[in-house]
């Protein structure tokens, strides 16, 4: 019996440890889809009925035919940690740079940075450019800046330039959707979040810009 169960193991052995060791080679022909991140609020991780496989960032992926990979969390900004008690550079720090360069990487929001004054949030946001550019000198990054579907809070004006200057300063492409006129039914009735609809409106929008 011993000697069976002796041999049972060495098979089980050399049909295990080739599977485990040997390495995965891509399919001959497939192409690769480009990987393009994401670091944001809740509009960009996804919030209420809406999660996070069908934000807009995940959306405007699926148009282009790109490999997403998001990260942020609900109530952050530049300088807002919100409840997740992190900035958009930490997220980007914790979640994204320890993976390989991205072909595009979007900063998205300033929604929640209107208790900060503009220069706060202009110093914050090149920050955040600078650390990018450093460690991933050959990605394309591009800047979108607070979105509201509905009408814009003064303050959210004063975040907006700033981060125009921001992107300005670090010859990066600056995206306003606070420009854009919504169709109606975008809003959830928090009166704030994208609804679905409102989602695939700005993937649409920022698909546009990004083809």
């Amino acid at each position: 019996m011993r000697g069976l169960t002796h041999r049972i193991v060495l098979v089980v052995a050399v049909l295990v440890v080739p599977a485990c060791t040997a390495p995965v080679k891509p399919v001959p022909g497939k192409p690769v889809a480009p990987v393009m991140m994401f670091v944001g609020d809740s509009f960009t991780v996804g919030s209420g009925p809406v999660p996070r496989w069908e934000s807009y960032a995940s959306q405007t992926a699926r148009l282009l035919g790109w490999q997403p990979i998001i990260a942020g969390a609900g109530g952050t900004g530049y300088c807002n940690e919100g409840r997740a008690g992190r900035t958009f550079q930490r997220s980007f720090e914790v979640e994204l740079a320890w993976r390989p360069a991205p072909d595009v990487l979007v900063i998205s929001g300033g929604h929640n940075d209107r208790r900060w004054s503009p220069v706060q949030v202009r110093q914050a946001a090149e920050g955040l450019l600078a650390k990018v550019r450093a460690h991933w000198p050959g990605t394309r990054t591009v800047m979108i800046g607070p979105i509201w579907l509905g009408e814009a809070p003064s303050r959210a004006y004063g975040v907006r330039d700033a981060l125009a200057e921001a992107a300005k300063a670090g010859k990066v492409p600056f995206f306003d959707p606070m420009r854009e006129r919504w169709p109606q039914g975008a809003i959830l009735p928090d009166g704030v979040h994208p609804t679905l609809a409102g989602h695939e409106s700005i993937a649409g929008w920022l698909a546009a810009r990004l083809a």
